[in-house]
């Protein structure tokens, strides 16, 4: 899809989303699931195999698993049993998720079995292609596309998603601001043969002007950061090896045989956030709408997450299925999550700071979270596996995600999380309960209604605890709870209002 022609403007398609990474990648595919038809443009004319990201957390897991496309990662990555809060342990409880660990893979990898679902999908990426231009009205979203030699483009959309990373073209020329803390140190980061590395080293070290870590991603490579609290480097200076190796000399006093690096890159402890995700028909996401210091490897899986959130949603915009408003509810659940990731990775930053008074601070810390609870809630922080989105009801479910409960269903053995692989609203009644099959006649032709038995009585609830299982449930398409009934012959009332506040009203007829 490439035009010769000064100002040639391609046919309308309903979504652009620029940005090729995993954000952007994502989104693709839940849009295309929903059967929206979606344009993917990436100003790189190529993969370039870096790999800034390493790892997936369990809520990311989860909504792998809930696409039916887990397995794919799995081949691929490691789990790794423990993970850390500035370096300091956390372990992780198998009765949480069905997918405690994360999951040790580059972020190469996962951008090339997203890229080949999204090809199965029918997912269009156009390489060499920047957006330098935007104009919106009240029917869509006119994109001016530029590309090396090549003629300027446009392309029509009804909404324009900016996936487009932390110097978002999209964020810029649609004025939203971008508010936040500057850098106060440099990092950098790279996948490196280092064969002098000794065999009893230890993941992450510590020294008078920062820390270097390296860790074994793949058979005789590693993967290579180091953090130096002393120097703030403009981040508009190129990006060499040479300068890897330097700052590892310098926080190490020997480059460990270093050889045959690739992927170097630079990154720092910048923490800020669009003031607003949607500004009319233009939507922000990942790291166009937040960029932050990557401790405890959040990035990616927040990025993720987003996608998982509106997806759906716009998608039901799209096609008519739900009012435009339904996209303020994007912002509302996905900023304060962001803000949150935010203030936890700066307070990582602090306590990694090498001096006396960080060197106390985290003496204290190593001896807190020690404690199951101290434990718990920093690794649900991390994995995102407590997040509860604003919701009607007290149920202890609502807004939550659904924990992935193992079921007896007519067709035999299944899993929740089974239930959501086509991205579609679960209504899962558990107890038989006709009120519940008679409101669901209404949403039929949007929401699946499935009726099953929960093989538990009880449910484990990350920053919750134990629950009951519920009596019936609606699950939106991203894993999260919009109603739950504790048990008895629930009202209607409560259910028939959540179906209508995201999807839309019944049908006629």
């Amino acid at each position: 899809m490439t035009g010769n022609d000064v100002g040639h403007t391609r046919g309308d398609t309903d979504v652009v989303i620029a940005g090729a990474g995993p954000t952007g990648l994502m989104l693709a595919c839940e849009l295309r699931l929903a059967g929206v038809d979606v344009v993917v443009v990436e100003r790189l004319a190529e993969r370039t195999g870096e790999s800034r990201a390493g790892g997936m957390h369990s809520r990311t897991l989860e909504v792998l698993d809930q696409r039916g496309i887990l397995d794919r990662f799995l081949a691929v990555g490691e789990l790794q049993p423990v993970g850390h809060f500035s370096g300091l342990r956390l372990d992780f409880d198998e009765s949480e998720s069905r997918h405690p660990y994360p999951l040790m893979i580059l972020q190469s990898a996962i951008e090339r079995l997203l890229e080949e679902w999204a090809d199965e999908l029918g997912v269009r990426v156009r390489w060499s292609s920047e957006v330098t231009g935007i104009s919106q009205d009240e029917s869509g979203v006119t994109v001016e596309l530029g590309a090396a030699e090549a003629a300027p483009e446009t392309l029509r959309a009804r909404y324009l998603v900016g996936c487009d990373g932390g110097r978002s073209a999209v964020r810029k020329l649609a004025g939203i601001g971008f508010p936040g803390t500057p850098a106060t140190m440099t990092a950098m980061i790279g996948d490196v043969e280092l064969p002098d590395l000794p065999e009893d080293y230890i993941w992450w070290r510590r020294r008078p002007t920062g820390d270097y870590s390296a860790i074994a991603f793949e058979a005789g490579w590693h993967r290579l950061i180091t953090f130096e609290y002393d120097r703030v480097v403009d981040r508009a200076e190129p990006v060499t090896s040479e300068q890897l190796r330097e700052s590892l000399v310098r926080l190490a006093g020997t480059d460990y045989g270093m050889r045959s690096p690739r992927g170097v890159s630079r990154f720092s402890d910048a923490a800020r956030q669009a003031d607003r995700y949607r500004q009319g028909r233009v939507l922000l996401a990942g790291d166009a709408a937040h960029i932050h210091f990557p401790a405890g490897g959040q990035g990616l899986n927040m990025g993720v997450q987003d996608a998982v959130n509106l997806g759906w949603k716009l998608a039901s915009v799209v096609r008519g299925r739900a009012p435009e408003s339904l996209l303020d509810s994007y912002h509302a659940e996905r900023h304060p999550v962001a803000e949150r990731v935010l203030h936890n990775t700066r307070a990582q930053s602090a306590l990694a700071r090498p001096g006396p008074q960080a060197d106390a601070l985290r003496d204290v810390f190593t001896s807190l979270i020690v404690f199951d609870d101290v434990n718990r809630h920093l690794r649900s922080m991390l994995t995102a596996l407590d997040i509860r989105y604003p919701a009607d009801g007290d149920h202890p479910l609502a807004g939550r995600r659904v924990p992935d409960a193992d079921l007896k269903t007519p067709d035999g053995a299944s899993y929740v999380y089974a239930l959501l692989h086509a991205g579609r609203p679960v209504l899962l009644d558990l107890r038989g309960i006709a009120e519940v099959a008679a409101v669901a006649e209404g949403w039929s032709d949007r929401v699946d209604f499935v009726r099953a038995r929960s093989e538990d009585d009880h449910w484990i609830v990350p920053g919750v605890g134990e629950v009951d299982a519920p009596a019936a449930l609606l699950i939106r398409p991203d894993g999260h709870v919009a109603w739950a009934a504790a048990g008895g012959a629930p009202g209607t009332a409560a259910l028939t209002t959540a179906l209508t506040t995201w999807f839309g009203p019944p049908s006629q007829g």
